[in-house]
């Protein structure tokens, strides 16, 4: 019985550019009325903590952190 083929994840070029001096981390917060809000920081760790500070606020479902550059 041969092996079943593996997929490989398509690698994105996210992580290949070279030219930026930094990376770039976007904030979306989602409200419970349905509304959103996005910042975009260059620190990691400036991000996480508005996160953070974000979903402690009872009106606020989630929020997320994603790099975008």
């Amino acid at each position: 019985m041969p092996k079943p083929k593996k997929t490989t994840r398509k690698r994105t070029t996210l992580g290949k550019d070279r030219r930026r001096k930094h990376k770039h981390w976007q904030v979306t917060v989602f409200y419970k009325d349905g509304e959103r809000f996005a910042r975009v920081y260059t620190d990691r760790e400036k991000a996480s903590k508005f996160a953070e500070r974000q979903r402690k606020s009872p009106v606020v479902k989630t929020a997320r952190v994603l790099q975008v550059s």
